[in-house]
């Protein structure tokens, strides 16, 4: 009973996030069209969002992740999922899954609820996935590398450093095995990192 209402609880919070999110959008988005997508199967395929250049017609797939559980705080970096646990498997995390078809992720951050039930700011920072992904390559991080940290890790919980990033200024990594059902395991970035390395656009 408890996980089917946290489970309502946080779809009501996505539906009037998205309220938010379309307000803002159709201020700012002045080069692009945008279409909500309601398809649970795309969804699930990691599109929330369809944008349409306007001049060339040219579509991008968005999908939104928003750090729902961090309401009223402005954090300065974002978890990247690497992988999760379901029924005693490991599963590739979205920033890996090969049936996501996502081009940009949407970032919401700095949400702010200053009235109740009713989301009244936030921050939306667009990520380049196939420039991420990249980026990490360059790095030496690519999806083996970080499955490898993964096992080293042995069940442990909380944040782990890596040579290939500086832990201040890039990012690390962190285990939740602790904390949450699905125990993910997570890339944790800074957006100034990807900002400056023009992997990521602050969008408003």
């Amino acid at each position: 009973m408890g996980d089917k209402s946290h489970f309502q609880s946080d779809l009501q919070k996505e539906k009037q996030l998205a309220i938010l999110l379309d307000s803002m959008y159709h201020n700012h988005l002045k080069n692009y069209g945008f279409k909500r997508v309601s398809d649970l199967n795309l969804q699930h395929r990691g599109v929330d969002l369809i944008m349409i250049q306007k001049n060339t017609q040219k579509t991008f797939f968005v999908d939104e992740k928003a750090q729902l559980d961090y309401v009223n705080d402005d954090l300065p970096t974002f978890a990247f999922e690497i992988n999760y646990q379901k029924n005693g498997k490991t599963k590739p995390g979205w920033l890996y899954d090969p049936s996501k078809k996502t081009d940009f992720y949407a970032l919401v951050t700095a949400i702010y609820a200053d009235e109740p039930q009713t989301f009244t700011s936030c921050k939306i920072t667009f990520v380049n996935r196939p420039k991420l992904l990249d980026l990490l390559t360059t790095r030496k991080l690519s999806q083996s590398r970080l499955e490898i940290y993964w096992e080293k890790a042995h069940g442990k919980h909380g944040k782990i450093k890596i040579s290939e990033l500086d832990s201040h200024s890039e990012g690390y990594l962190y285990a939740s095995t602790q904390n949450k059902a699905e125990k993910p395991f997570n890339l944790i970035l800074k957006l100034d990192f990807l900002i400056e390395n023009g992997i990521a656009k602050r969008f408003v």
